[in-house]
């Protein structure tokens, strides 16, 4: 493993620790007010998809394109619930539209893959067809 190899797996553990840090926080802060809120879920949720990312990318040494635009739709839903009532109309559509775009970017990329999977993707291919 050379150097680049051990730049990679130091980030990837900087990710992890900063995330489990992250998520730690978050729940001592809603231990503090003794209230979970739906945005507090969805930033939960987000620190849950990091985590998964960096596994994926450990496990395969590859990163599905699907993984951060996952992780960018539930950041702009929390967006929307946290900012709903000073955001003006147009920064609802223009957020809701982003939303619908990513939407969109996920369903092309997944028929994409499965339509015209890599040669020495098949196993994974079929994998996915069953998902």
């Amino acid at each position: 493993m050379g150097t680049l190899g051990l730049l990679e797996i130091l980030g990837l553990m900087l990710i992890t620790i900063a995330t489990l840090v992250a998520g730690g926080q978050e729940i001592w802060q809603m231990v503090q007010a003794r209230e979970v809120t739906l945005a507090d879920l969805l930033l939960l949720f987000i620190y849950l998809e990091v985590l998964t990312m960096v596994g994926i990318y450990l496990e395969s040494g590859a990163l599905p394109v699907r993984m951060p635009l996952y992780i960018a739709i539930v950041a702009l839903a929390r967006h929307l619930i946290i900012g709903m009532k000073t955001m003006s109309d147009m920064q609802l559509i223009a957020t809701s539209a982003a939303v619908l775009i990513l939407a969109l970017a996920v369903l092309v990329t997944r028929y994409g893959h499965v339509q015209f999977p890599y040669r020495s993707d098949s196993k994974s291919s079929k994998q996915s067809e069953s998902d």
